[in-house]
Order: structure tokens, then C-alpha cells, then sequence
């Protein structure tokens, strides 16, 4: 059961970290530091498909991690 949950919390990892970097927030550098303006705009298509599997996967990833520690 353990070697399950390792290969899990593995591959949730993996497809959360590609989540995360397919999401694009600004163009460069400078928006890290407040070079952009700040535009208030709503999710659409696949952008908001990312935005919620970010959250999915990373909940998963948070259980798995919490029932391989049990």
C-alpha cells in the first residue's frame, strides 16, 4: 500500500507541477515585481480548466501526502 501511495504522490507531483507552469500570469520578470498593470479579467476556456485542476490536483496531492504519513 505504501509503494501505491509513492507512485501516486510521484505522479500528482509531476502533473501538478505541469499545471502549475502551463499557467502564464504575466510576460517576464517584471511582473514578478509589479512592472505590469494589474488588469482584473475572468477565466475562460483553458485557463480556467488549469485554474481548477491546479486546485484538484493539489488537494489530491495534499491527501496522499497525509495518508502515506498514517
Amino acid at each position: 500500500m505504501t509503494q501505491l501511495l509513492t507512485y501516486a504522490q510521484i505522479i500528482l507531483a509531476v502533473l501538478l507541477t505541469m499545471a502549475v507552469l502551463v499557467q502564464q500570469k504575466g510576460s517576464g520578470l517584471s511582473s514578478a515585481f509589479g512592472g505590469s498593470g494589474i488588469e482584473y479579467s475572468t477565466k475562460r476556456g483553458a485557463e480556467k480548466f488549469f485554474f481548477y485542476a491546479t486546485i484538484v490536483l493539489a488537494i489530491l496531492f495534499l491527501t496522499v501526502s497525509v495518508l502515506r504519513i498514517i
